[in-house]
């Protein structure tokens, strides 16, 4: 198909489209012209079908991403910052995993406290969980390690990296804990401002989420940026002020962090 007719299915593809995102924009006469009727269904009546059906068919998917959220917030205002999140991002994609990319971005960016000189402390846990909720549904189906070895204890720290499917979070609310309880059907209050760090990592299909101190956030977020253990070690070291040796001791004990950590499949051996 090429010219005039690709350029009139466009222009119907896209007013479908608007006509669904935006439907009090649609007006009688565009859809007698551009949607056929029968004898039991207007054009109207038939769009507007489609027009709850997509609404209900994005908020679904959206809770389905978001389910911690929609608890915090209640599923019908939930439902309100969909709407508007929708109209001001619409799909773009043949799919809906991509859906949510943009949600957290836009809480900060539409917060109703965003021009006041004091912000409002529990959209702050709003926007931080919604963060850490996108971050869970991505590592479902980020690329992994499944099926290959993980580094083991006889590694040498000079070829441990971090695994691929392998995520560091810094949050000013205990947003995780808010999630997995949320998730186990033990919904806890809106919590208070405690600062958390987090690791996710997948093995075998499966999405844990770590506990860190502030240390090991920074250890980690060293190895992230691209760095080695040695690297690692460096950034602890300043932060504590304290000399390489002391860390790299702790780093290497028996109960330490090494050993916990490759345990727990967070590195892959690099030749």
């Amino acid at each position: 198909m090429s010219g005039e007719p690709q350029q009139a299915l466009q222009s119907v593809q896209r007013w479908m489209q608007d006509a669904l995102v935006f439907p009090l924009r649609v007006t009688p006469g565009q859809t007698e012209t551009l949607l056929a009727s029968s004898a039991r269904l207007s054009g109207a009546a038939g769009l507007a079908i489609y027009q709850r059906g997509y609404f209900l068919r994005i908020a679904s998917c959206m809770r389905e991403q978001f389910p911690a959220l929609c608890h915090a917030l209640g599923a019908p205002l939930f439902n309100d910052f969909v709407a508007d999140y929708i109209r001001q991002h619409p799909p773009q994609s043949h799919t809906l995993y991509d859906l949510g990319r943009r949600f957290a971005a836009f809480l900060e960016d539409n917060r109703p406290d965003r021009d006041l000189p004091q912000r409002e402390s529990w959209i702050d846990f709003m926007t931080e969980l919604a963060r850490f909720e996108r971050q869970v549904f991505v590592m479902f189906d980020a690329p992994g390690h499944e099926g290959r070895a993980f580094a083991d204890a006889t590694t040498p720290d000079s070829q441990l990296r971090l695994q691929p499917c392998f995520a560091l979070g810094a949050y000013r609310f205990p947003a995780p804990a808010y999630y997995h309880a949320v998730r186990l059907n033990r919904p806890p209050p809106l919590p208070a401002v405690q600062e958390n760090f987090v690791a996710l990592v997948r093995t075998d299909y499966v999405t844990r989420t770590i506990a860190l101190s502030q240390p090991q956030y920074l250890f980690l977020q060293a190895m992230a940026d691209g760095g080695s253990v040695e690297d690692g070690i460096d950034v602890v070291a300043r932060l504590l002020k304290t000399s390489h040796d002391v860390v790299r001791q702790s780093w290497q004990a028996t109960d330490g962090s090494r050993q916990r950590w490759i345990d727990g499949h967070f590195f892959i051996a690099c030749e």
